[in-house]
């Protein structure tokens, strides 16, 4: 049951008098149902739903101004009228959306063959329109937008009281609307938020002062006010998103958004509604709009993870983003605008998926503006004690135990192991070997990673070692690819894309 305040502000939002007390409860019923609704979509699909019910129109349509500078207008839902001719100018729907927008005031015609304010108009002829009824949606002074509805024989429902009953729920209807942007704003910003980690990336995070890594600060240094395509090459676990951020967040973009996306073993439609967002109807699942990332990112930093693994379709589409800043979502006719820098990162490379024919040349060279090869751990050894160190600062800050020291014994089998899994996978072997140090300094006992005896014969190759590595260790783990990318200290991605090169197969 409703307080006595609750309904004095309900009927005093119709902008009248008093409503009958069954609609006073209707609407009190609605406020609750709409505020619970935070999606916006979702939340127009109902007030168009319950606007439809209460009037017993045959067709009908909401129309919103946009959050932005333009305040432009565009149909959001629409009942039994296609929304594209909506707003034709010869159709008397305009006319009235107009009206409305003009005085912010509602519209009603019980009969609109006989009304003199739509005489000639060749809508209401040709189609037959006798009921129309229109009122706008407003809060605070500010028009957030309109809603509309008609009927050719259904006229039951459009009376001054459905009209007041209608005033009172676009009251309603204006404040949810406002609230449900205010948490789709809110649901970009934490995903910004949450793909930052919370905390700012600069060169100081990427460790190293050997002679190739010295080459990456050189060339990040030179690039990083500028708004140049970057593409960053390099196996898996050397940095490249850690890079990627520390552009973003050292550059004159640090104060907007920095947005990853990692484009491998995504089916081709999820990739393409992540990047650039979907209509409502596009394909199956797609229930309401949706704003692609690129969209979420627009005026900061995009980064592309394994680029290479972007399908040939969807590669055109990224050209155009790369080359005029739009893109349309899926489904959509409207061409939209972003302004965002593109970092890529493959562990593949490009040239070579080019010459195949898997990789768009012309997009190849809009991202490879400038070419950052990220070298594997077992190229710049001489950093793995710098790395050690900061991994073990990095947990002592984060749980606030004593910072634990490394024996020289354990250190030197840290620099004689190859690391498959470049830094990645040094910094979990550090983890796990903190954690089984308990209280002791770190030694050759809490080390678990794979030991391989030194070649006492003929030599083999790197590639060689890491082969028989990684082979006996899923042996040892009776084939489970997971639990053998573990003990590797890699990612599952890693192994699967070794396993292909090397063409095992399950058996």
């Amino acid at each position: 049951m409703q307080d006595n305040s609750t309904t004095t502000r309900i009927a005093q939002a119709a902008g009248g008098g008093m409503l009958p007390q069954e609609q006073l409860h209707a609407l009190y019923e609605i406020s609750q149902v709409l505020n619970s609704i935070t999606d916006i979509d979702r939340l127009l699909e109902r007030v168009m739903d319950i606007a439809i019910q209460t009037v017993d129109a045959e067709r009908g349509f909401l129309v919103l101004r946009e959050d932005n500078e333009e305040g432009k207008l565009s149909v959001r839902t629409a009942r039994n009228i296609a929304p594209e001719s909506a707003l034709s100018i010869s159709d008397i729907s305009h006319s009235i959306v107009q009206q409305v927008i003009d005085d912010q005031r509602g519209v009603l015609t019980i009969d609109a063959q006989t009304d003199p304010r739509f005489a000639g108009s060749e809508s209401v002829i040709f189609k037959q329109i006798r009921a129309v009824m229109s009122v706008p949606f407003i809060l605070r002074g500010k028009l957030l937008g309109v809603i509309y509805l008609d009927s050719k024989t259904r006229r039951g429902g459009f009376t001054d009281d459905s009209l007041g009953f209608l005033k009172a729920f676009s009251n309603l209807g204006a404040i949810a609307i406002e609230n449900a942007r205010l948490m789709e704003s809110l649901r970009d910003e934490n995903y910004m938020l949450r793909t930052e980690v919370q905390r700012t990336y600069h060169f100081r995070e990427i460790i190293g002062n050997s002679q190739r890594m010295l080459q990456v600060f050189e060339m990040l240094g030179k690039i990083i006010n500028s708004d140049i395509a970057v593409l960053l090459e390099g196996e898996s676990g050397t940095g490249k998103e850690l890079v990627a951020r520390a552009l973003h967040y050292s550059g004159p973009r640090r104060d907007r958004p920095f947005i990853a996306q990692f484009c491998g073993n995504l089916s081709e439609t999820l990739l393409e509604s992540e990047l650039f967002g979907h209509k409502r109807g596009a394909f199956t699942g797609a229930i309401s709009d949706k704003k692609g990332l690129l969209e979420v990112a627009n005026g900061g930093t995009f980064f592309l993870d394994e680029v290479a693994d972007v399908p040939i379709s969807i590669q055109s589409k990224l050209l155009r983003v790369l080359q005029d800043g739009e893109f349309r979502r899926v489904g959509d006719t409207e061409t939209r605008k972003v302004d965002v820098k593109i970092v890529s990162a493959t562990n593949k490379s490009l040239t070579r998926e080019v010459e195949k024919g898997t990789f768009r040349e012309d997009l190849y060279y809009r991202l490879n503006v400038i070419m950052i090869h990220m070298p594997p751990l077992r190229d710049r050894t001489g950093d793995i004690p710098l790395l050690v160190q900061y991994f073990l600062n990095k947990h002592a800050a984060k749980t606030s135990e004593r910072l634990k020291k490394i024996t020289p014994d354990a250190m030197k089998i840290l620099e004689q192991y190859h690391w498959p899994g470049n830094v990645r996978e040094l910094e979990n072997a550090i983890e796990r070997a903190i954690v089984l140090a308990e209280d002791r300094d770190i030694s050759p006992n809490e080390l678990i990673i794979p030991r391989v005896a030194k070649p006492m014969g003929t030599a083999k190759t790197l590639k060689e070692y890491e082969r028989e590595l990684v082979l006996k260790t899923l042996e040892e783990m009776k084939g489970n690819k997971t639990h053998t990318a573990d003990a590797l200290g890699v990612s599952l991605r890693w192994l699967h894309y070794k396993l292909a090169e090397w063409k095992i197969v399950e058996k």
